[in-house]
């Protein structure tokens, strides 16, 4: 029988230092996300002078996603099981060491190098990061700092691209990687001050590594073929070989922990409604927010020929209206639990994708983008806090790595999902590059979005928990986890 309750004095301890805590773990998580979208805007000028063929380009981002995706399931439980705050630091360092590699970075290998060597960075650092405040934050608090980690999410990729884009224009693409240096010092130097110290030495024994290496192998193949899909088709050999071959890797990953003494993933917690739902749900926001800005960029540069600063700017609405969708989600699951507003969530994306899915050659950024983009990201913003609270609230103390890694990974694998579909769809429709083409292609596959929201909004209602059962979960979240 685990209680937490033993845990209980360490935070309270640390009462007066739970803002600035959960300042500077959202400030690590920003680092994390800036660099996936401000990379995307920078990619041009990283071609250029590091002599990068078109074909190989998408590695800059891949080889970052790939092994940040792959290893987030490890990443989290590792948090459980050696430390929050020693996997935290040790995420941190190899991500700022790796950013500095990336910087000065010389040849196409010595970067894509690098970038996955802060996607390992990232992968301890973003599940240890997110498992501190569930195990420190409990009840609505919980939801509410839960609320400021999905503005970071989901604003933070919107400011990405704003920062890439001035970095690209006003400095250099490398300014992108140099400025995690100092951010990265000054925050491990705040966190061995704020973030409470591990109370138990590392647990190395258990910690499953025979799961983690079929998860990882198998979540490596699902976001590679993904990514890879709309270069070489969604028929090809490569595509359902590997795409099979990894889905086969994680129901054979699922059997394996169901005979595991101490699994990597507890698969019977996805019985659980709020968490099974809230994973299948996170998929599905995740595909919908990161199409959206790969759509929305796309239309941006290549149909309406916006530089990269103008491109940065023109997100800041969308930025905005996801702030704006996490405030009225955080006082929203007070009352109504997670099972409506997600529900909404979806509905409101699904009416924002259709606004966004009227965009024309000869269109404007005003007329055509800002008004799905205010609408969709005031959805998105709902979304995200709604699903990371389903998840999370029953979280007990020894297992909010092991939540908080799933939590992530579903982030992950969604967003390289959605990202390869809707790609596909916006540069394959309309069987022309030219202007037209892409806009009639982008059009489509906002409108694919939002079939896919309006679906999610209907699963949303039959498969999460209903508010009188989810609230008194929510209330009580430190006595939830005696098992």
């Amino acid at each position: 029988m685990h209680h937490r309750r033993h845990s209980q004095p360490e935070h309270d301890g640390h009462r007066p230092s739970r803002l600035p805590l959960l300042l500077i773990l959202c400030v690590a998580q920003l680092m994390v996300i800036l660099d996936v979208t401000a990379v995307n805007v920078a990619l041009p000028d990283m071609a250029r002078e590091l002599g990068i063929g078109h074909a190989d380009l998408g590695w800059t981002i891949t080889s970052y996603s790939l092994v940040f995706g792959s290893l987030l399931l490890l990443g989290g439980r590792a948090a459980d099981r050696l430390g929050r705050r020693r996997v935290f630091l040790t995420g941190l360092g190899i991500f700022t060491v790796a950013s500095l590699t990336s910087a000065v970075a010389g040849d196409a290998t010595s970067l894509f190098a690098a970038r996955a060597g802060q996607g390992l960075g990232a992968a301890l650092l973003s599940p240890a990061a997110l498992s501190i405040i569930t195990s420190t934050f409990h009840g609505r608090e919980r939801a509410h700092a839960l609320a400021a980690w999905g503005a970071v999410g989901g604003a933070g990729a919107a400011v990405g691209v704003l920062l890439g884009g001035a970095l690209t224009e006003l400095v250099d693409w490398r300014a992108i990687f140099f400025i995690n240096l100092p951010v990265g010092i000054a925050l491990a130097a705040a966190a061995t001050k704020i973030v409470p110290a591990d109370t138990t030495p590392p647990r190395w024994r258990g910690l499953d590594l025979r799961g983690a290496l079929v998860a990882t192998a198998s979540i490596a193949g699902l976001v590679y073929a993904a990514s890879r899909a709309e270069v070489v088709g969604w028929a090809s050999v490569q595509t359902v070989g590997i795409g099979t071959a990894s889905l086969l890797g994680l129901a054979a990953f699922a059997l394996l922990e169901l005979r595991t003494a101490e699994p990597l993933l507890r698969v019977q917690r996805l019985r659980d409604r709020a968490i099974g739902g809230g994973f299948a749900m996170m998929l599905a926001a995740s595909a919908l927010m990161f199409g959206a800005f790969l759509l929305s960029s796309l239309y941006l540069q290549e149909v309406l020929g916006t530089g990269a600063l103008t491109t940065g700017l023109a997100f800041l609405p969308f930025a905005a209206a996801i702030g704006a969708g996490v405030h009225v989600a955080s006082h929203l699951i007070d009352h109504a639990g997670v099972r409506m507003p997600l529900a909404g969530g979806f509905l409101v994306t699904a009416a924002g994708m259709l606004l966004l899915s009227g965009v024309s050659s000869d269109g404007s950024y005003i007329a055509d983008l800002l008004p799905g983009m205010l609408v969709a990201g005031l959805g998105l913003g709902v979304i995200l806090v709604s699903v990371s609270v389903a998840l999370l609230t029953g979280a007990a103390h020894e297992e909010s790595g092991m939540l908080s890694g799933l939590n992530t990974t579903g982030h992950e694998i969604g967003g390289s999902i959605g990202i390869a579909v809707l790609a596909t769809i916006a540069t394959g429709a309309g069987g022309s590059a030219a202007a037209g083409g892409l806009a009639e292609g982008i059009g489509n596959a906002f409108v694919v979005g939002s079939l896919i929201a309006a679906g999610a909004a209907v699963g949303a209602v039959f498969v999460l928990p209903s508010a009188s059962s989810f609230l008194p979960k929510l209330r009580l979240a430190p006595r939830v986890s005696v098992h």
